[in-house]
C-alpha cells in the first residue's frame, strides 16, 4: 500500500515509540509482583514515548504546531497544521500488564484532521487513515460493519472514574444501552475503541469526559472506514465538548437516540 510522505513519517515514529514501549511493557509485567508497583515507571515511559514522538515528527516538520497529553501545546510557526499526540492510551491497562494500549496521532490540517495514526506495540496493529483515500489496518482495508440493528451490536464505551464529573449521566447511559446492545464493553483505550469500529470489531462507541488526543486519530479512522462520527448531542463539536460517538450510519443514529433519552430521564 503507497502511503503519503506525512504518513509514512508518522507511520514510522509510532513504530519507534512503540519499540520502547514494548520493551517498558515487558519489564511492567515483571513489577506487577512487586510491592512497589509500576505506577513510576510507567509514567516515565509516557513521558518518553511522547518526547519521541515530538522528535520523529519535528525533525520531518519543523514548523508544525504539536498538542500532547503530557506536555500540553507547543506552538509552530505554521498555524495551519498541528499534530495531537497521545504517547500511550490506555495507561492503566499498560500499568496492569494488559496489552489493550496504543500510541495515537493525528494531523490536524486547518482545523481538519487529515491523517491519522493508532498503533498497538504489543499485538503490532497498525491502523491508519488519511483524508479521501480510505482507512488501512496493516495495508488491509477496512470498513466499519454492516449490522442495522442494536439488538445485534457489541457496543464499546468509557465510564468516568468514580469522584469524576459524569457519573450518574454515565450510569444512566449504560444502563439504557445495555438494555438494547447484544454486548456492552468497556476496553478502556478511547483511540482503540474508535480503531476497532474502523474495523468493524465493534459496531458502535461512546464516550465522554475525553480529551482530543483520544480521539482525534480514531475519528478519521472512522470516516474514512465508512462511518459517522460526532458528539454525543449529533454535533460537530467532540473537541470543545469533551464527548463522542460513533458507528455506521444507522447504529450511529440510533445510539444518539438512545443517549438523548438516558440523558433527559
Amino acid at each position: 500500500m503507497v502511503h503519503s510522505a506525512l504518513l509514512n513519517v508518522m507511520m514510522a515514529a509510532a513504530r519507534k515509540a512503540g519499540r520502547a514501549l514494548k520493551r517498558d511493557f515487558g519489564e511492567v509485567e515483571k513489577l506487577q509482583v512487586s510491592l512497589k508497583g509500576p505506577a513510576n515507571f510507567v509514567s516515565a515511559a509516557d513521558r518518553r514515548a511522547e518526547e519521541t514522538l515530538y522528535s520523529e515528527l519535528a525533525k520531518a516538520r519543523p514548523n508544525y504546531g504539536f498538542l500532547g497529553e503530557e506536555g500540553g501545546t507547543r506552538e509552530g510557526s505554521d498555524r495551519t497544521h498541528r499534530w495531537i499526540v497521545d504517547p500511550l492510551d490506555g495507561t492503566t491497562n499498560f500499568l496492569h500488564g494488559i496489552p489493550q494500549f496504543c500510541i495515537s496521532i493525528a494531523l490536524e490540517r486547518e482545523g481538519t484532521i487529515a491523517a491519522g495514526v493508532v498503533y498497538n506495540p504489543a499485538t503490532e496493529e497498525m491502523f491508519v487513515a488519511e483524508r479521501g483515500k480510505g482507512a488501512f489496518l496493516n495495508d488491509q482495508r477496512i470498513r466499519v460493519a454492516a449490522r442495522r440493528r442494536l439488538l445485534d451490536a457489541v457496543v464499546a464505551c468509557g465510564l468516568p472514574h468514580y469522584g469524576r464529573p459524569g457519573i450518574a449521566l454515565a450510569h444512566k447511559e449504560t444502563a439504557a444501552v445495555q438494555s438494547r446492545v447484544a454486548g456492552l464493553r468497556r476496553f478502556g483505550a478511547a483511540a482503540l475503541d474508535l480503531a476497532w469500529v474502523a474495523a468493524g470489531r465493534l459496531d458502535a462507541y461512546w464516550e465522554r469526559e475525553i480529551k482530543p488526543w483520544d480521539m482525534a486519530a480514531g475519528i478519521i479512522l472512522v470516516r474514512e472506514a465508512g462511518g459517522f462520527v460526532s458528539d454525543c448531542d449529533g454535533g460537530q463539536a467532540m473537541f470543545a465538548k469533551g464527548h463522542i460517538a460513533a458507528g455506521n450510519e444507522t447504529l450511529h443514529r440510533e445510539l444518539l437516540r438512545v443517549l438523548r433519552a438516558a440523558a433527559a430521564s
